[in-house]
């Protein structure tokens, strides 16, 4: 038995924003790629919490009967995943929420308007040079171009942390029970309220990515991969046998 692993990406990307860890994880587990509402394939859906639930609830019900699922969410990703969980949490082995331990409220909800707003004065022509100019400073070419490579949507941004504000608080994981992972930059800003979350649900546990900041799994690749093979093989071993 291995575990299948259900990579939901962030905001503004696409589902090539995992492909640092894909040829790190292939042949250790098996992986599914989503693309949320707004992006990728399917750019032209509204972006709704519930319309992710539903993409997220199709890749995990295409999963072959007997491997335990791990949805692993990053950034926007990861607080669709916290909807998906909340919603449907028997369906998980495992859920790991990556750069999504920020609770959306309050004074923190400012970064999320902050980026919103910032993402609609700007443009998404001046958004992709920016963009483009940042990540390749940031990151060696080899390691960025294929991620850059599936596209930036910046469309969806505001009516997506919209709805992470509305909806989103650590109470969404009151009813789960499967193994957790809080997977954090030490330098991610959206780390500030772990505790929170780690407060509601007994079966989570933070780790942090030492050196990374919010794109941790773009800092610190193989890192990130480890900590997700890690926790992949605790899913496993925890789980049911007939």
């Amino acid at each position: 038995m291995r575990a299948h692993l259900v990579l939901v990406h962030g905001s503004r990307l696409s589902s090539s924003q995992w492909a640092p860890q894909v040829p790190l994880l292939r042949g250790h587990v098996d992986l599914t790629l989503v693309d949320l509402p707004g992006h990728g394939v399917r750019v032209d859906e509204e972006f709704t919490l519930a319309r992710c639930v539903e993409v997220i609830g199709d890749a995990v019900a295409a999963v072959p009967s007997g491997s335990p699922v791990v949805v692993v969410g990053h950034s926007l990703g990861g607080y669709a995943a916290m909807a998906y969980a909340a919603a449907r949490p028997a369906t998980l082995g495992g859920l790991v929420l990556a750069g999504s331990s920020a609770v959306p409220t309050g004074p923190g909800a400012a970064v999320y308007r902050g980026v919103a707003v910032l993402t609609d004065r700007i443009g998404p022509a001046r958004m992709t040079r920016v963009n483009d100019r940042v990540l390749h400073r940031l990151y060696p070419a080899g390691r960025i171009d294929p991620v850059i490579a599936g596209g930036y949507y910046f469309a969806p941004t505001a009516a997506a942390w919209r709805e992470v504000m509305a909806h989103c608080r650590p109470s969404m994981l009151e009813q789960v029970r499967c193994p957790v992972l809080l997977l954090n930059g030490r330098f991610d800003q959206l780390r500030i309220g772990a505790r929170a979350y780690l407060r509601v649900c007994p079966s989570a546990r933070e780790q942090i990515v030492p050196g990374a900041g919010h794109l941790s799994n773009l800092d610190r690749p193989e890192a990130f991969a480890a900590a997700l093979l890690r926790f992949a093989h605790l899913v496993v071993d925890s789980a049911p046998r007939d």
